[in-house]
């Protein structure tokens, strides 16, 4: 079966970014070699612009618009990193953005989402209820009623391409790998780096990894079908999705190895590893992949693993509430 994306259209994505997105660092940290008994790449999105990988994804997508889809301009929905990272493609692209938001999204987000729409007539978040409402069908009406383009924000192949090109840069930057860990929501991520690094590196094993709550996608690999589950309750908002997509459920079962999980806990010790031994703020979500490393739900010793530190997106009351012990 054909995959939605193929190696050529993340080199094409990454031609697009150059000079726009932000060639990420990767570091390395001698305590987290010694935890683990890997020599550990980290590739720390909590740098990109918006303070995520999804703007490699966003701009890659809006950046193949026609004059006229330009000028209608665009919609999505989103938790946060997506949401900031349209919001921020569209007015580098002069378009307008609509975004459909969860009315409980990390205050910060939601701010930073409606500053990078300030003065682009025709921009405006649009708040919905992610517990009782349909956040897809609500982005599809309001393209058809406004004839804008929908662009999700994960089952899309210009979307998934672009996120692809993380992976491109940290396997560019720190050489061959053994294996790659990479945070699952969607599968957006995922599904374009796991098509890079087999590219570049064919013996790579690419494992996911998701929250215990919302471990729709281990489901789905495991059922050989797409499993959707109710809103998970997890601090990992990035990665509260009910379903993969059906493009990046595609690539999934083809490319990656498997999925494991980890629980809030585990990502809160993850978070303040980051704080205290490498002096980074990464949200909950931007954890997960590091997590199942760190805290041992996988056990690569030996190997050269890179992680895919997906976001630094957090509001400070709630980040410092969680690594100093207070409530989540």
């Amino acid at each position: 079966m054909s995959l939605a994306i193929g190696f050529d259209d993340v080199r094409a994505a990454a031609q697009r970014l150059a000079g726009v997105a932000e060639r990420t660092p990767v570091r390395r940290s001698r305590r987290a070699d010694e935890i683990t008994g890997a020599q550990v790449f980290f590739k720390c999105e909590n740098f990109q612009r918006i303070g995520a990988f999804k703007f490699r994804g966003a701009y890659n997508a809006l950046a193949q618009f026609g004059p006229e889809q330009r000028r209608a301009g665009v919609i999505a929905f989103s938790s946060g990193n997506h949401a900031q990272a349209i919001a921020l493609a569209a007015r580098l692209l002069g378009m307008p953005s609509v975004i459909v938001m969860p009315h409980d999204a990390p205050p910060a987000k939601l701010a930073a989402t409606r500053g990078y729409q300030q003065g682009l007539p025709g921009s405006e978040v649009v708040l919905y209820d992610r517990y009782t409402e349909d956040r897809e069908a609500i982005g599809r009406r309001l393209a058809e009623q406004r004839g804008m383009t929908l662009i999700p924000p994960y089952d899309h192949p210009h979307v998934m391409a672009g996120q692809g090109t993380a992976a491109l840069e940290l396997i560019e930057q720190a050489g061959a790998l053994d294996a790659l860990l990479v945070c699952v929501g969607g599968g957006g991520l995922i599904s374009g780096c796991a098509v890079a690094a087999k590219a570049l590196c064919p013996a790579i094993a690419v494992h996911g990894v998701e929250p215990e709550a919302g471990n729709d996608t281990q489901l789905s690999l495991q059922r050989g079908e797409i499993v959707h589950i109710p809103t998970p309750q997890t601090i990992a908002d990035g990665a509260q999705t009910q379903h993969s997509g059906q493009l990046t459920f595609a690539v999934i079962r083809a490319l990656v190895a498997g999925i494991a999980t980890v629980s809030d806990a585990q990502l809160v010790a993850t978070m303040r590893f980051f704080a205290e031994r490498m002096k980074m703020v990464v949200e909950p979500t931007g954890c997960l992949a590091a997590a199942a490393l760190l805290e041992g739900a996988l056990d690569l010793r030996g190997a050269r693993v890179g992680v895919i530190v997906s976001g630094g997106n957090v509001d400070l009351a709630r980040y410092a509430a969680l690594i100093g012990g207070g409530p989540a």
